[in-house]
């Protein structure tokens, strides 16, 4: 009986808008495929800026990139969106922020972006040979699981 009471604390993800595309472009089941690979509850967060950025190229982008866009809208509602009132330049500055910050992984395949979060030390997920997540970095669940 005591498993009930205890509650597995859930390991953040944060999610860029490329990460979103991935099920499209690669044909991956990204939600299932980050429980295969970190084999852990996770939550995956997405940022407002990201939030936007799907939203105006839902909006402005050429065809195809809206049909991927309101799609990737689709599987951010199974994120959990975090509120902040802090104003970005860019949505990569605003996740190199958050994720400094609370030391959890990133799942994005932007490689400038994948460089900027391994120069502060964040672990950083992406797709693999076009076929799988691999984490560059060591995730470590206790760090972010207050939060």
């Amino acid at each position: 009986m005591p498993t009930e009471n205890k509650r597995e604390a859930k390991l953040k993800i944060i999610l860029d808008s490329s990460a979103l595309f991935v099920p499209l472009q690669f044909r991956i089941d990204i939600f299932e495929e980050l429980k295969n690979l970190l084999k852990t509850n996770f939550e995956p967060i997405l940022l407002p800026s990201i939030l936007r950025e799907l939203e105006i190229i839902a909006q402005k982008g050429t065809p195809s990139m809206r049909r991927k866009a309101s799609y990737a809208l689709h599987l951010a509602q199974k994120c959990r969106l975090f509120k902040t009132d802090e104003k970005f330049t860019s949505p990569d500055d605003a996740i190199v922020e958050f994720a400094g910050r609370w030391k959890c992984p990133v799942f994005t395949n932007d490689r400038m972006l994948r460089r900027r979060l391994r120069n502060i030390s964040v672990p950083v997920i992406y797709v693999r040979q076009k076929s799988h997540l691999e984490v560059d970095g060591r995730i470590t669940p206790c760090l972010n699981s207050s939060r």
